[in-house]
């Protein structure tokens, strides 16, 4: 005992002879040191792999980070010396070292992100379980050696109180691995009210923070509440699903299997359901479930804030109502298809297995509908709040809203071919008017298009037809005023189809002034090139682009004189010597001629 004191004090002595290690902190930190937690393991997530759930990224990042702070700062032999101390002292000694804060909270990240790495891998391999639960204790292990070298007066209160809810943080995520439901809960709380206090001591920016953790922990306090035994909570933790989309971490798995778990047991009380005035027995799981869902799918589309959530949900719901129809379609034999779809002694009536199909399909569509409309409504207010141009983002145009229209005709006339509702004139009526009211908002568009165009009369006619459409909808939408609520306002369009329709007279009418003006001004439509009208004033656009007409090329090929050769000169001059006794020669025959002309004795 008393050579462990020795040592200690003679290290302290070390220590107090090199005073540069807390000078130097305090330098930088001023008199108590600071140590930003969460923002700085926020960062390092965000930025190290955490952004698309690669916890094996992360998780080397902050064994390389813990590496370079012990060979910068030479804090390996410093640790493993006084590690087996817990001396006041000692503390202190380690908190001058400001940088072994920071090594203390990598190594309870890393050994954290091990274990999410073996979270994911579980699912396949169950003994990694273990693993699993090892790592997490070793990341609390070194939360709370972080929270005990906080305890000294030279950290502040803000990273004192962040240290204490990262432990609690840690802590409660073993505890709700091991399934100590209470211990667990009791931790959560513990760090979400700190969050909560540290979130009303600083501004709104800080507070953001702060704010976000305490939304993560929210979902596990639940859970944790609903296995003490609080039954409404399994309401709560639907509805924060719903709105956020799907969960992260360890949560994820047990509370899809705690949803699907509690569906599956309403579900077993379900036994029909009503759709157009006919009663269908519903004896598949997975549509029941779905079914069940429904309403709570659609109200958590309709609380939902962002864009973005609201996108997913209604992916995730018709991904949902795609595995309905496809359980329904293995039932419905090859076979029995042509028995099914018409039942002996009443035609025109489809069986109730055929029926339930047709069901599901309308919800599907009706689901795609709603989707493409809500980004239709997106991109309407993008095209009013439009910025000037920005290369980097391509702006929406009235063309974007045409292809989303169409899909939504589309899936209207799916609807009108859907089996078991032929005879059903309400239905088909309602879907009428349905596809009139797209249709005038299609219209509406093309003819916006046609009007970036300077096409007036083409779009002057599209706008007629929009009025047509509008004018139909209205006088027969009296009996189907419930079903067409959910559905634009046609007297919201025809009051802006009349304004655009001034707006466009007007424009054509200013530019035909300005194109006869330009007409009169400009006397060039003969193709001149530039070199030959100098003398002529013109407005002629084509002149600052690439095409610009300057000059003739290639250039006309002219006459010019060539150059004489020199027998040219003395052709003229030249005498020719008289060929005629030659030519008699020619005309002799016989062996002698031809042996003097060979040898050259003609003369």
């Amino acid at each position: 005992g008393s050579g462990g004191g020795r040592g200690a004090g003679g290290e302290e002595n070390k220590e107090n002879e090199r005073p540069s290690a807390g000078s130097k902190a305090n330098k930088e930190f001023g008199d108590s040191l600071s140590l930003e937690i969460l923002q700085i393991i926020k960062e390092s997530q965000q930025q190290h792999g955490l952004r698309h759930g690669d916890f094996q990224r992360y998780s080397c990042h902050c064994y390389l980070k813990s590496r370079s702070i012990n060979t910068r700062f030479s804090l390996q032999a410093f640790r493993k010396h006084h590690f087996k101390y817990t001396q006041k002292h000692t503390i202190i000694m380690f908190v001058t070292k400001f940088r072994y804060l920071l090594l203390v909270l990598m190594d309870a990240e890393r050994a954290w992100s091990y274990a999410m790495q073996l979270k994911q891998e579980a699912n396949t391999e169950p003994r990694k379980r273990f693993h699993l639960l090892s790592r997490l204790r070793k990341a609390v292990k070194h939360a709370e050696e972080l929270e005990r070298l906080c305890e000294s007066n030279r950290v502040d209160a803000k990273t004192k109180l962040e240290a204490q809810a990262y432990t609690a943080y840690l802590s409660g995520m073993l505890r709700f691995e091991h399934q100590e439901w209470k211990a667990a809960i009791e931790a959560f709380n513990k760090c979400k009210t700190i969050y909560e206090k540290l979130a009303s001591a600083f501004t709104e920016e800080q507070a953001v923070l702060y704010n976000q953790r305490v939304e993560e922990i929210s979902p596990n306090i639940r859970y944790c509440a609903y296995n003490i035994g609080d039954q409404s909570a399994i309401n709560e933790l639907m509805q924060m699903r719903l709105r956020s989309g799907g969960t992260e971490g360890l949560l994820a798995e047990k509370l899809e299997a705690l949803i699907t778990q509690t569906r599956a047991k309403q579900a077993a009380t379900m036994s029909e359901v009503e759709w157009r005035g006919r009663i269908v027995p519903v004896k598949i799981d997975k549509v029941r479930i779905f079914l069940l869902g429904l309403a709570d799918n659609e109200a958590a589309i309709a609380q939902a804030e962002s864009e973005e959530t609201k996108e997913r949900l209604f992916e995730s719901m018709l991904s949902e109502c795609r595995d309905a129809i496809q359980a329904v379609r293995e039932d419905l034999k090859p076979d029995q298809k042509q028995k099914d779809y018409t039942l002996e002694g009443e035609s025109g009536k489809v069986s109730n297995l055929q029926y339930l199909h047709s069901y599901l399909t309308y919800i599907k569509l009706s689901t795609a509908i709603k989707r493409n409309e809500n980004m239709a409504k997106g991109l309407q207010k993008a095209l009013l709040q439009q910025q000037p141009e920005d290369d980097s983002k391509r702006s929406p145009r009235p063309q974007d809203l045409i292809r989303l229209y169409d899909i939504i005709l589309q899936n209207l006339v799916e609807l009108l071919q859907l089996p078991g509702l032929e005879e059903d004139k309400a239905f088909q009526k309602e879907i009428g008017l349905k596809t009139l009211v797209y249709k005038a908002y299609r219209c509406f568009f093309i003819a916006q298009s046609y009007v970036l165009v300077k096409k007036w009369s083409e779009a002057l006619v599209l706008y007629d037809r929009v009025l047509k459409y509008a004018n139909e909808v209205n006088s027969d939408a009296g009996a189907f005023k419930n079903s067409l609520k959910d559905l634009p306002d046609m007297q919201e369009l025809i009051t802006q189809v009349r304004s655009e329709k001034c707006s466009l007279q007007a424009a054509a009418i200013l530019d035909a002034n300005d194109s006869h003006q330009t007409e009169t001004a400009s006397q060039v439509k003969d193709n001149k090139p530039l070199v030959e009208r100098f003398e002529t004033f013109c407005l002629d656009p084509s002149l600052v682009t690439k095409q610009a007409n300057l000059v003739h090329f290639p250039p006309g090929f002219q006459p010019i004189p060539c150059k004489p050769l020199f027998f040219d000169l003395a052709l003229n001059h030249v005498t020719f010597p008289p060929l005629e006794d030659k030519l008699e020669q020619k005309t002799k025959s016989g062996l002698t001629g031809y042996i003097k002309g060979i040898f050259g004795f003609r003369s």
